[in-house]
């Protein structure tokens, strides 16, 4: 099979895909859809031979592997050809692929299932806990045109090599009055995330309270003991390397933070206040996200109920105890 032949065979595949959308079955998790591109291509390639893995290792990249080329499956239920894709040290890559695209499920708007050559597609980097790339089908430009190198070029380089790509890129985008974030220099430390660092006491009220919203959903440990003093870490931690913004533990419990009313816990009155942020953060935050900070993906629809029963769990052993699900989102269907 040769590269024509591969392409054809997606154009076949995002096609058949995109009628079962539009027969009024879209897709709704990740996983279905990404065992049914499986399905199709098996199908598709039946004429070649090629064999398909439908229990490849979880953190393999690409998703799925066929011979010399790859695929590697995106969804999202929004509206957006854009989504947070591997990192970009590809420690998981299998060295056969030669040849890797993206096959994108579209399922807020028009469903629509579209492919595209992943090194065009590849158009920013972010930071989570470690450097990520970002995707887009309609990317205009290629990350790795800005950065003057090919992607086979940088995949060949050391994580040294690649960092060095990946600061030069964040001074360029810096703005005036942010600086770059050092974490780490040195590979064997583990790695660099440069970032455009701001102080959370400088954002607008209604960034606030998504920035509270997001790290409080990602991380329900907030709502255990004071007296465990790391409870804080990874919401501060969250803020700092997904966002750039420089925040302390007050930021979840303080005073400030639960509002002008008097007495009460202030955790539990902080997140009453977020509630509707936390509720919209549950829908369009990435999977990724909660498969780095809860070890699983859970459906955006059940991810407010997920958050509960964790909470619930870290709240029995709070001074005093105390029971999230009771007195938080109590209007949910």
């Amino acid at each position: 099979m040769n590269t024509s032949d591969f392409e054809q065979l997606l154009d076949e595949l995002c096609a058949r895909l995109t009628f079962e959308c539009a027969k009024g079955q879209p897709f709704t998790v990740s996983k279905s859809f990404e065992n049914r591109v499986r399905e199709v291509i098996r199908t598709l390639l039946d004429h070649f031979k090629i064999p398909v893995d439908f229990t490849p290792h979880p953190y393999g990249f690409p998703d799925i592997v066929l011979g010399k080329f790859g695929v590697e499956v995106k969804f999202t239920t929004n509206d957006t050809w854009r989504s947070i894709a591997n990192s970009v040290f590809e420690s998981f890559r299998n060295k056969d692929v030669k040849h890797i695209y993206v096959v994108f499920g579209k399922m807020g708007g028009c469903p629509e299932v579209r492919w595209g050559r992943y090194e065009e597609c590849v158009m920013h980097v972010r930071t989570s806990h470690v450097p990520r790339f970002e995707v887009d089908i309609d990317a205009k430009e290629s990350l790795f045109k800005k950065f003057g190198i090919s992607y086979d070029q940088f995949s060949a380089l050391s994580e040294d090599g690649r960092m060095k790509y990946v600061r030069d890129y964040a001074r360029d985008r810096l703005k005036p009055g942010e600086r770059l974030w050092w974490l780490e220099e040195k590979s064997d430390q583990g790695h660099s995330l440069p970032m455009q660092v701001q102080l959370f006491a400088n954002l607008s009220n209604e960034e606030k309270l998504k920035m509270r919203a997001e790290a409080s959903l990602l991380c329900p440990q907030i709502v255990g003991s004071g007296r465990n003093r790391t409870k804080y870490i990874d919401p501060i931690m969250f803020l700092l390397t997904y966002h750039g913004i420089l925040a302390t533990r007050d930021v979840f419990s303080a005073g400030s933070a639960a509002g002008p009313a008097r007495g009460g816990m202030y955790v539990q009155r902080a997140l009453q206040r977020i509630q509707p942020q936390m509720i919209e953060a549950a829908k369009y935050l990435e999977t990724s996200l909660f498969k780095e900070y809860w070890g699983r993906n859970v459906p955006p629809r059940k991810r407010i109920r997920e958050w509960l029963r964790m909470a619930d769990v870290y709240a029995k052993v709070a001074n005093p105890p105390w029971k999230p699900s009771a007195v938080l989102f109590l209007d949910l269907p």
